[in-house]
Protein backbone atom coordinates (compact mmCIF):
# COMPACT_ATOMS: atom_id res chain seq x y z
CA UNK A 1 0.00 0.00 0.00
CA UNK A 2 1.17 3.50 -0.79
CA UNK A 3 2.43 5.54 2.16
CA UNK A 4 0.71 8.67 0.84
CA UNK A 5 -2.32 8.96 -1.43
CA UNK A 6 -3.68 12.02 -3.20
CA UNK A 7 -7.45 11.78 -2.98
CA UNK A 8 -10.62 13.59 -3.98
CA UNK A 9 -13.91 13.03 -2.17
CA UNK A 10 -16.74 14.01 -4.52
CA UNK A 11 -20.02 13.91 -2.60
CA UNK A 12 -22.65 16.51 -1.75
CA UNK A 13 -23.30 15.22 1.78
CA UNK A 14 -20.86 16.85 4.28
CA UNK A 15 -21.39 14.17 6.93
CA UNK A 16 -20.53 11.36 4.55
CA UNK A 17 -17.51 13.27 3.25
CA UNK A 18 -16.37 13.51 6.86
CA UNK A 19 -16.87 9.76 7.33
CA UNK A 20 -14.84 9.00 4.19
CA UNK A 21 -12.07 11.31 5.35
CA UNK A 22 -11.98 9.59 8.75
CA UNK A 23 -11.92 6.11 7.18
CA UNK A 24 -9.18 7.13 4.75
CA UNK A 25 -7.05 8.44 7.60
CA UNK A 26 -7.37 5.04 9.28
CA UNK A 27 -6.38 3.13 6.15
CA UNK A 28 -3.45 5.21 4.90
CA UNK A 29 -0.63 6.72 6.99
CA UNK A 30 -0.66 9.93 5.00
CA UNK A 31 -3.57 11.37 3.01
CA UNK A 32 -3.80 14.51 0.92
CA UNK A 33 -7.54 14.98 0.52
CA UNK A 34 -9.50 17.48 -1.52
CA UNK A 35 -13.29 17.71 -1.30
CA UNK A 36 -16.01 18.85 -3.68
CA UNK A 37 -19.80 18.70 -3.70
CA UNK A 38 -20.48 18.70 -7.46
CA UNK A 39 -19.13 17.42 -10.75
CA UNK A 40 -17.80 20.78 -11.94
CA UNK A 41 -15.75 21.06 -8.76
CA UNK A 42 -14.39 17.55 -9.33
CA UNK A 43 -13.13 18.25 -12.83
CA UNK A 44 -11.72 21.59 -11.69
CA UNK A 45 -9.73 19.83 -8.95
CA UNK A 46 -8.49 17.21 -11.40
CA UNK A 47 -7.28 19.91 -13.76
CA UNK A 48 -5.38 21.75 -11.03
CA UNK A 49 -4.12 18.63 -9.23
CA UNK A 50 -2.73 16.12 -11.76
CA UNK A 51 -1.22 14.13 -8.91
CA UNK A 52 -4.64 12.72 -7.85
CA UNK A 53 -4.60 8.92 -7.50
CA UNK A 54 -7.97 8.07 -5.92
CA UNK A 55 -11.51 9.43 -6.24
CA UNK A 56 -14.55 8.67 -4.12
CA UNK A 57 -17.46 9.40 -6.46
CA UNK A 58 -21.08 9.72 -5.37
CA UNK A 59 -23.35 7.98 -7.90
CA UNK A 60 -25.73 10.95 -7.95
CA UNK A 61 -23.36 13.86 -7.37
CA UNK A 62 -24.97 17.15 -8.49
CA UNK A 63 -24.19 18.00 -12.09
CA UNK A 64 -23.74 14.40 -13.18
CA UNK A 65 -26.17 11.81 -14.48
CA UNK A 66 -25.97 8.25 -13.23
CA UNK A 67 -22.88 6.48 -14.47
CA UNK A 68 -22.00 9.04 -17.14
CA UNK A 69 -19.58 10.74 -14.75
CA UNK A 70 -17.82 7.44 -14.09
CA UNK A 71 -17.49 6.66 -17.80
CA UNK A 72 -16.16 10.17 -18.48
CA UNK A 73 -13.60 9.90 -15.69
CA UNK A 74 -12.42 6.50 -16.89
CA UNK A 75 -12.12 7.96 -20.37
CA UNK A 76 -10.13 11.06 -19.39
CA UNK A 77 -8.24 9.74 -16.35
CA UNK A 78 -7.74 5.98 -16.88
CA UNK A 79 -4.97 5.69 -14.26
CA UNK A 80 -6.99 7.09 -11.36
CA UNK A 81 -8.70 4.61 -9.04
CA UNK A 82 -12.41 5.34 -8.60
CA UNK A 83 -14.53 4.04 -5.74
CA UNK A 84 -18.25 4.60 -6.17
CA UNK A 85 -20.25 5.54 -3.07
CA UNK A 86 -24.03 5.41 -3.01
CA UNK A 87 -27.16 4.79 -1.00
CA UNK A 88 -28.31 2.64 -3.91
CA UNK A 89 -27.45 -1.02 -3.32
CA UNK A 90 -29.22 -2.45 -6.39
CA UNK A 91 -27.03 -5.32 -7.71
CA UNK A 92 -27.64 -4.38 -11.36
CA UNK A 93 -26.35 -0.84 -10.78
CA UNK A 94 -23.34 -2.12 -8.84
CA UNK A 95 -22.46 -4.52 -11.66
CA UNK A 96 -22.79 -1.74 -14.23
CA UNK A 97 -20.47 0.46 -12.18
CA UNK A 98 -17.87 -2.29 -11.90
CA UNK A 99 -18.12 -3.07 -15.63
CA UNK A 100 -17.41 0.62 -16.32
CA UNK A 101 -14.14 0.36 -14.42
CA UNK A 102 -14.96 1.28 -10.83
CA UNK A 103 -12.41 -0.20 -8.44
CA UNK A 104 -15.00 -0.58 -5.70
CA UNK A 105 -18.55 0.20 -4.62
CA UNK A 106 -19.26 1.34 -1.05
CA UNK A 107 -22.86 1.59 0.19
CA UNK A 108 -23.44 4.69 2.30
CA UNK A 109 -24.86 2.44 5.01
CA UNK A 110 -21.37 0.96 5.56
CA UNK A 111 -19.56 1.35 8.87
CA UNK A 112 -16.23 3.15 9.14
CA UNK A 113 -14.48 -0.20 9.52
CA UNK A 114 -16.01 -1.49 6.29
CA UNK A 115 -15.10 1.70 4.43
CA UNK A 116 -11.51 1.42 5.70
CA UNK A 117 -11.39 -2.20 4.55
CA UNK A 118 -12.62 -1.19 1.09
CA UNK A 119 -9.96 1.51 0.78
CA UNK A 120 -7.20 -0.91 1.80
CA UNK A 121 -8.32 -3.51 -0.76
CA UNK A 122 -8.46 -0.99 -3.60
CA UNK A 123 -5.08 0.57 -2.78
CA UNK A 124 -3.59 -2.92 -2.72
CA UNK A 125 -4.74 -3.43 -6.31
CA UNK A 126 -7.89 -5.42 -5.64
CA UNK A 127 -11.49 -4.58 -6.43
CA UNK A 128 -13.95 -4.37 -3.55
CA UNK A 129 -17.64 -5.09 -3.11
CA UNK A 130 -19.78 -5.47 0.02
CA UNK A 131 -19.56 -9.03 1.32
CA UNK A 132 -23.34 -9.41 1.21
CA UNK A 133 -23.55 -8.50 -2.49
CA UNK A 134 -23.35 -11.39 -4.98
CA UNK A 135 -23.20 -10.33 -8.61
CA UNK A 136 -22.69 -13.84 -10.01
CA UNK A 137 -26.21 -14.23 -11.39
CA UNK A 138 -26.89 -10.55 -12.05
CA UNK A 139 -27.74 -9.98 -15.71
CA UNK A 140 -27.21 -6.60 -17.35
CA UNK A 141 -28.10 -5.47 -20.86
CA UNK A 142 -25.29 -6.73 -23.14
CA UNK A 143 -25.74 -3.91 -25.67
CA UNK A 144 -25.55 -1.29 -22.94
CA UNK A 145 -22.60 -2.97 -21.22
CA UNK A 146 -20.60 -3.23 -24.45
CA UNK A 147 -21.40 0.39 -25.24
CA UNK A 148 -20.25 1.49 -21.79
CA UNK A 149 -16.96 -0.37 -22.10
CA UNK A 150 -16.36 1.06 -25.58
CA UNK A 151 -16.69 4.60 -24.22
CA UNK A 152 -13.13 4.28 -22.92
CA UNK A 153 -11.93 4.14 -26.55
CA UNK A 154 -13.07 7.71 -27.21
CA UNK A 155 -10.77 10.69 -26.95
CA UNK A 156 -11.92 13.47 -24.57
CA UNK A 157 -12.98 15.57 -27.57
CA UNK A 158 -14.95 12.68 -29.07
CA UNK A 159 -16.63 12.13 -25.71
CA UNK A 160 -17.71 15.76 -25.69
CA UNK A 161 -19.11 15.41 -29.22
CA UNK A 162 -21.03 12.30 -28.15
CA UNK A 163 -22.54 14.12 -25.17
CA UNK A 164 -23.83 16.85 -27.49
CA UNK A 165 -25.18 14.27 -29.95
CA UNK A 166 -27.10 12.76 -27.03
CA UNK A 167 -28.49 16.23 -26.28
CA UNK A 168 -29.86 16.36 -29.82
CA UNK A 169 -27.43 18.86 -31.34
CA UNK A 170 -26.72 18.79 -35.08
CA UNK A 171 -23.19 18.75 -36.48
CA UNK A 172 -23.38 22.45 -37.31
CA UNK A 173 -24.45 23.26 -33.73
CA UNK A 174 -21.72 21.08 -32.24
CA UNK A 175 -19.13 22.77 -34.46
CA UNK A 176 -20.30 26.16 -33.21
CA UNK A 177 -20.17 25.06 -29.56
CA UNK A 178 -16.65 23.67 -29.97
CA UNK A 179 -15.40 26.43 -32.29
CA UNK A 180 -14.16 23.99 -34.93
CA UNK A 181 -15.09 23.18 -38.53
CA UNK A 182 -18.20 21.11 -39.28
CA UNK A 183 -16.09 18.75 -41.40
CA UNK A 184 -14.03 18.00 -38.29
CA UNK A 185 -17.21 17.17 -36.38
CA UNK A 186 -18.26 14.79 -39.16
CA UNK A 187 -14.91 13.03 -38.84
CA UNK A 188 -15.39 12.77 -35.08
CA UNK A 189 -18.90 11.34 -35.51
CA UNK A 190 -17.64 8.67 -37.92
CA UNK A 191 -14.88 7.71 -35.49
CA UNK A 192 -17.33 7.65 -32.56
CA UNK A 193 -19.76 5.31 -34.36
CA UNK A 194 -16.90 3.00 -35.33
CA UNK A 195 -15.37 2.86 -31.85
CA UNK A 196 -18.73 2.35 -30.15
CA UNK A 197 -19.81 -0.26 -32.72
CA UNK A 198 -23.20 1.40 -33.29
CA UNK A 199 -25.08 1.96 -36.54
CA UNK A 200 -25.93 5.65 -36.31
CA UNK A 201 -25.88 8.74 -34.11
CA UNK A 202 -29.42 8.09 -32.90
CA UNK A 203 -28.44 4.72 -31.44
CA UNK A 204 -25.33 6.27 -29.88
CA UNK A 205 -27.38 9.05 -28.29
CA UNK A 206 -30.00 6.67 -26.91
CA UNK A 207 -27.44 4.35 -25.33
CA UNK A 208 -25.51 7.27 -23.88
CA UNK A 209 -28.65 8.73 -22.34
CA UNK A 210 -29.59 5.36 -20.86
CA UNK A 211 -26.53 5.67 -18.65
CA UNK A 212 -28.01 8.87 -17.24
CA UNK A 213 -31.02 6.97 -15.92
CA UNK A 214 -28.90 4.82 -13.63
CA UNK A 215 -29.18 5.86 -10.03
CA UNK A 216 -31.93 8.44 -10.47
CA UNK A 217 -34.17 6.57 -8.05
CA UNK A 218 -31.52 6.75 -5.32
CA UNK A 219 -32.85 8.26 -2.13
CA UNK A 220 -31.36 11.67 -1.46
Amino acid sequence: MACAVNTIIADDHPLFRSALRQAAATSVPEQYIKETSDIDGLFSLLKSHPEIELIFLDLTIPGANGLQALSQLRNQYPDILIIMVSANETPTIIKQAMSLGAAGYIPKSSSLDVISEAIEHVLNGDSWLPTDIDLTDVVVNDEQSNFARNLEKLTPQQYRVLAMIADGLLNKQIAFEMSIQETTIKQHVSAILRKLNVYNRTQAGILFNQLSQVGKLEAS
